[in-house]
């Protein structure tokens, strides 16, 4: 009985997880496509799914561990099932966030042709995907592997922050449309530390391994 409560709640973050990051690939084709109407489907239609879902989870997994207490690595599940459902929570947060700078955007003319944030967004999304696999699946190795890819989202926040900045010293008007962007910029930043956490979670379920300090710089 336990087991099947975990398939199921495996299930639900799953679903969850899919949402997310539905959300954030449609936050972010609003921005490039200018396509508002997407935009406001994602802060209007699939936020508050996503929000509900969090909740159902964190009531079947709190009852999960009252009913049968589990032990050893099926506990460390149920707790990180209820963390990782926290954090696809802040990640469909996050492309809302992204969904509102994009319609503030949308209007304006663009800055810069977008070519690193989209990039960014494939990286961070993949990222995400790779850690809920690693988790269905109980593979440590493509969690590590997860976390190792941070840094390339990182850099590439970096990247965008430094040019941004230039355009807004060479042409002041600028500033404003610069700004969202860099916000926009941050948001995916922090997907991609989302899917690290997951990724770290990961590995403490499989192999009992806090790894979470050990990957910071």
């Amino acid at each position: 009985m336990l087991e099947k409560r975990i398939s199921i709640l495996k299930e639900k973050l799953l679903k969850m997880a899919n949402i997310a990051e539905e959300m954030v690939n449609g936050s972010m084709k609003a921005l490039v496509e200018k396509d508002e109407e997407l935009a406001r489907k994602v802060k209007f239609e699939s936020e508050p799914i996503v929000n509900n879902l969090e909740i159902e989870i964190d009531e079947y997994a709190v009852e999960t561990l009252a009913l049968f207490q589990p032990k050893a690595r099926d506990l460390r599940t149920v707790v990180m099932i209820l963390k990782m459902n926290n954090d696809l929570e802040r990640v469909g947060d996050l492309a809302t966030n992204i969904a509102e700078f994009a319609m503030e955007l949308i209007p304006q003319p663009d800055v810069k042709p977008y070519i690193d944030l989209p990039r960014m967004s494939h990286i961070a999304v993949e990222m995400l995907d790779d850690a809920i696999t690693a988790f269905i699946s109980q593979d440590a190795k493509l969690g590590r592997d997860v976390c190792r890819r941070d840094d390339i989202v990182d850099n590439l926040n970096e990247q965008i922050i430094r040019e941004l900045l230039t355009f807004m010293i060479q042409d002041p008007k600028t500033i404003g449309r610069s700004l969202l962007i860099i916000r926009i910029s941050e948001n995916l930043e922090r997907v991609a530390d989302l899917a690290t956490n997951i990724g770290e979670d990961v590995v403490y379920i499989v192999e009992s391994e806090i790894i979470k300090h050990r990957q910071k710089k």
